[in-house]
């Protein structure tokens, strides 16, 4: 009777919805199914663009880490998926989609077990195992490439990167821009950041072009700026961070005078500290003054006078590269300027791209850097080219970094569930079934790949499971042919497919 009356202990805030068990991980199941099936039809050189429009901006594109952030999920679980769309993106570049993908159909194989009553821990010891196996496999049989068949491995991997994208056919072109924007960084750094992309509306998309340096749209200009050169030989480069502008204060500044006659002292004062700079500025050598902060028309007509070109407010991503590739440094005072912190370079020029004037600094001795400047009709196909690049990007610096390949177009997909299917018939229990999922799980790659091209997916798999369970390793690199007409397999390492 006692216990009846007992007050009831409330441990979470009033309103707040709980679930747990095995009807909650079905539900997270199905939440993460229905993303991936908004993704599938993306996957590979057959997949479908996806236009998607946030009340504001449309957006067009097959890119799934795109796609996947433009979304806006809130269902928790599913955000699972977009967070390891968003580590593929920052870490690899490519492959988001086949993630989201891979990881959906893993968690669907494992939802009969689930329904059956297996404990969670037991079906994630097994598909650790039949991880552990996969990656030894894939370690095991990559292949590695070497001096001139090393460079084609790197346009391939760029190639490969580009085929389902927007330019898959301008991919002779772009693949090796790409890949020799790479070998023009640091190897130690190999930041792609310093890689830099210009987006110009206008032209031919076969009118792209890589500099080997800097080049950088031209920033808000004052009067006289007409007048600076735009063509300078082996000029002085200085960079700073320092604002060049005649400024009188107006707040927080109070002056007490007791003579009208002393305010022009003031003025005058204000007039000598501007002269100052720029006299130390022009003092230092320097043919080529770029600031973070503006340069103010006083200055612009200064330099103007003098043979000194000039540009303000200048982006912090371009201030850095044009350091990276001339060897100047960014002073935050113009005081004690000398030549160490000068820059140099064999060419400036100031030229036309569309509508745009663009600053290329050209020939630089320490150039760590590169700029490539795409051309295109209209502004969502230069967006979406931007990603197609920065992707291929990404996979030749990773592709640099481990220096081995195994083929694509499902290929190593197929190989990795045949090896995981002959090692379940060795072993017993309910391990068998979790890694024999498993391996069923990783034939969804191919098979989409067949289904975006209009291909009889149940066909090309069936064939594709031949080839990989034979004694011999002469079907190993078998893959989906999406190219060809009629459809049907193919050695993918062979075609390039990397």
């Amino acid at each position: 009777m006692n216990a009846a009356f007992q007050p009831q202990i409330i441990l979470l805030r009033e309103g707040t919805d709980t679930s747990q068990g095995k009807s909650q991980i079905i539900s997270n199941i199905n939440a993460c199914q229905a993303v991936a099936e908004t993704l599938r039809t993306t996957l590979g050189p057959r997949g479908m663009d996806k236009l998607v429009f946030n009340g504001q901006k449309t957006t067009i594109s097959n890119d799934g880490a795109t796609i996947m952030k433009l979304l806006d999920i809130v269902h928790p679980a599913a955000k699972t998926l977009v967070d390891i769309s968003m580590a593929q993106d920052a870490e690899v570049g490519d492959g988001t989609t086949s993630v989201v993908l891979l990881a959906a159909e893993i968690l669907k194989e494992c939802k009969d077990f689930i329904e059956d009553g297996l404990h969670p821990r037991i079906i994630i010891r097994g598909l650790r195992e039949a991880c552990n196996i996969a990656t030894a496999k894939i370690q095991e049989i990559s292949i590695l490439q070497e001096n001139e068949l090393f460079r084609q491995l790197l346009e391939k991997c760029a190639g490969t990167a580009l085929n389902s994208k927007l330019i898959a056919r301008q991919k002779h072109l772009f693949a090796p821009m790409v890949v020799d924007a790479v070998t023009m960084l640091d190897p130690d750094l190999c930041d792609i950041k310093l890689v830099g992309i210009k987006k110009v509306t206008g032209g031919s998309v076969t009118d792209s072009q890589l500099v080997q340096g800097v080049a950088f749209k031209k920033t808000f200009s004052y009067a006289g700026f007409e007048q600076q050169p735009k063509h300078l030989k082996s000029p002085a480069i200085l960079l700073l961070n320092v604002e060049l502008e005649l400024k009188s204060e107006k707040e927080n500044a109070e002056v007490r005078i007791t003579d009208p006659d002393q305010y022009q002292s003031i003025v005058d004062a204000e007039w000598k500290i501007i002269y100052d700079k720029l006299d130390m500025c022009v003092d230092s050598g320097a043919k080529i003054i770029l600031s973070r902060l503006p340069i103010g028309d006083l200055a612009t007509q200064y330099f103007a006078d003098r043979g000194i070109f000039s540009a303000g407010r200048v982006a912090t991503d371009d201030l850095d590269r044009v350091a990276k590739a001339t060897g100047a440094f960014v002073q935050t005072s113009v005081q004690g300027l000398n030549g160490a912190v000068l820059g140099h370079c064999d060419v400036f020029e100031e030229r036309g791209l569309g509508d745009e004037r663009f600053n290329f600094f050209s020939g630089c001795p320490k150039a760590k850097t590169a700029t490539i400047i795409l051309r295109g009709g209209g502004e969502q196909f230069l967006e979406e080219t931007e990603r197609s690049v920065h992707d291929a990007l990404m996979i030749v610096k990773r592709a640099l970094a481990s220096r081995k390949v195994v083929a694509g177009g499902g290929a190593i997909e197929m190989e990795l569930s045949s090896v995981l299917r002959k090692h379940s018939r060795t072993i017993e229990g309910k391990q068998q079934l979790i890694i024999n999922s498993f391996a069923k799980a990783l034939e969804i790659i191919p098979r989409q790949l067949a289904d975006n091209a209009g291909i009889d997916s149940t066909d090309v798999l069936n064939r594709l499971r031949k080839e990989h369970s034979a004694a011999s390793d002469a079907g190993r690199w078998m893959g989906v042919d999406v190219l060809c007409e009629g459809g049907g397999t193919c050695d993918t390492f062979l075609a390039g497919v990397w």
